[in-house]
């Protein structure tokens, strides 16, 4: 499987936005953290600089990731989606053969990932068995809680 994730030019935007933030507002918050932890002496006993420490580190990594995915990022043009099968960015109704229940989710690169939003990672066990899949088919999905049957009643973009 590729590196590369394709996005909307509105989810790259996001992703560019966030980023943004992260670099130019939280990471001169924390410097300024540190600097007044620092300014309150004695350092190995400090938690206030220690903590101001783990935040920087840990957003530091976030900055880091933010960037590897930007860097494999590529724009999608919606309006030369095929919506025959299901690709990323697909817009897919499916239903759970066993309990009947109806579910429509867009397939998503995992940066962007959100089930509160019907926004499904293509990466996820359920989002990468309905890949390549046409209306009527059934996916046959392995999922931590066993094999599950998904049939794809609609796709769209």
């Amino acid at each position: 499987m590729s590196d590369v994730e394709y996005y909307t030019e509105e989810g790259l935007k996001e992703l560019r936005k966030e980023l943004d933030q992260l670099e130019h507002t939280e990471r001169p918050r924390v410097t300024i953290e540190i600097a007044d932890a620092r300014d309150k002496g004695d350092l190995s006993e400090n938690a206030e600089y220690h903590a101001a420490k783990e935040e920087q580190s840990m957003l530091e990594f976030k900055i880091a990731q933010m960037k590897n995915t930007l860097s494999k990022a590529r724009i999608i043009d919606e309006s030369q989606m095929d919506t025959s099968k299901v690709l990323a960015l697909s817009i897919v109704k499916i239903k759970n053969v066993a309990n009947k229940m109806e579910f429509e989710y867009t397939l998503v690169a995992d940066a962007v990932a959100d089930l509160t939003k019907g926004k499904l990672s293509v990466n996820s066990p359920i989002g990468n068995g309905l890949l390549g899949k046409k209306v009527g088919e059934i996916a046959e999905i392995q999922t931590p809680s066993g094999i599950m049957k998904f049939e794809v009643l609609e796709i769209s973009r």
